[in-house]
């Protein structure tokens, strides 16, 4: 408790700091990364560790492996963030790490260096919620974006809309009841014997497909107008394709990959349109790994511009799983004093509501 007092005082303390330096930590699922962001919007450095091709030999990740890689890259990844931004340990005011959702065990190997160095360096812990860092990974490259406003977060793990109401304060709108987006991709993906992950790799063969080649279902959920389903749609392209392979005919690859894509950004593009004209938003943010997706984010960003409404969206590298993103959303939350004791633990199914 008194090392909580104690923090807590801290905490107000940094709220009249010219410059607040966080060091940050995201290990939820195969990325080991560590950054250093300042005053919440400014990134020193973001150092991301990739397992993709550790993974891609299994197809998808193996939570495992992914806990043990994490280990092993933790410590490195910390001390190059520390010395890309020129800074060191002693010049760290926080620590912020994602506690959830995610893998169990990659997220406590975040959470536990989290707590170690905190309790070293007698500085407060924040705990972020992952999702929460995905959104707030557009106040870094767009100063102007300040709540209220609406975001699409598209992942693999998770599809969402989230009204965006101030800093660390959400309602979530509308979300997916099976399959996620970026999990979908990774399944058709690995139909079509393409490689892992599924995503960059459906979108670089539909380059070459007609996305109206096939006409897969676009799921509409009655009393839920902004509520997602892609396991219909899903089982419609692996049964399509299973039909293909019976009767021995030639699989077009890329049409199919072409026309998957784009029922999947139709939905996606009319819910939250839908979704922003019913709440009179005037600004609409795209984040998570799919985020990265062009033709998601050229069709949105025409859908809304016809209604007047500003679309954001991260860099790439900002989609990605990245330490960038939990140290932005860190910054609020110690700007409000929402601290953590060293009970901090790992929570692999974390509601956004209930951080």
């Amino acid at each position: 408790m008194r090392y909580f007092e104690q923090m807590a005082k801290k905490a107000e303390e940094l709220k009249e700091k010219d410059d607040v330096l966080i060091l940050a930590i995201e290990t939820s699922c195969d990325e080991t990364s560590a950054a250093v962001v300042k005053n919440g919007r400014t990134v020193l450095s973001n150092i991301i560790s990739s397992q993709i091709d550790v993974h891609k030999a299994y197809g998808g990740v193996v939570p495992e492996i992914a806990s043990r890689k994490h280990v092993e890259a933790i410590n490195q990844t910390i001390d190059e963030a520390l010395s890309t931004s020129n800074t060191s340990m002693s010049d760290i005011d926080a620590i912020a790490v994602t506690f959830g959702p995610g893998l169990v065990g990659a997220l406590l190997v975040g959470v536990s260096v989290a707590k170690a160095l905190a309790f070293g360096l007698s500085v407060p812990l924040v705990g972020v919620h992952h999702i929460e860092g995905h959104i707030s990974a557009n106040y870094i490259e767009h100063p102007e974006l300040v709540p209220p406003y609406l975001c699409l977060v598209v992942s693999g793990g998770h599809t969402m809309i989230v009204l965006v109401r101030d800093y660390g304060v959400y309602e979530t709108k509308g979300q997916t009841l099976d399959d996620a987006a970026g999990e979908a991709f990774d399944k058709i993906a690995r139909t079509l014997g393409l490689e892992y992950p599924g995503g960059p790799a459906i979108q670089r063969i539909a380059r070459y497909g007609d996305p109206y080649a096939f006409d897969f279902p676009r799921v509409t959920i009655k009393d839920s107008p902004y509520d997602f389903s892609f396991s219909g749609l899903k089982t419609a392209v692996i049964n399509n394709i299973h039909n293909l392979r019976q009767t021995g005919e030639p699989i077009p690859a890329a049409d199919v990959a072409a026309s998957f894509q784009q029922a999947v950004v139709d939905v996606l593009t009319e819910k939250t349109v839908s979704c922003a004209l019913a709440l009179n938003m005037k600004n609409v943010a795209v984040a998570g790994g799919v985020a990265a997706n062009q033709l998601l984010k050229g069709q949105l960003e025409n859908a809304v511009n016809r209604h007047g409404i500003k679309l954001y969206s991260p860099s790439p590298v900002l989609c990605t799983d990245n330490a960038a993103m939990i140290g932005c959303a860190g910054y609020y939350r110690l700007m409000r004093g929402d601290i953590m004791d060293l009970s901090l633990n790992a929570v692999p199914y974390l509601p956004l509501t209930e951080i």
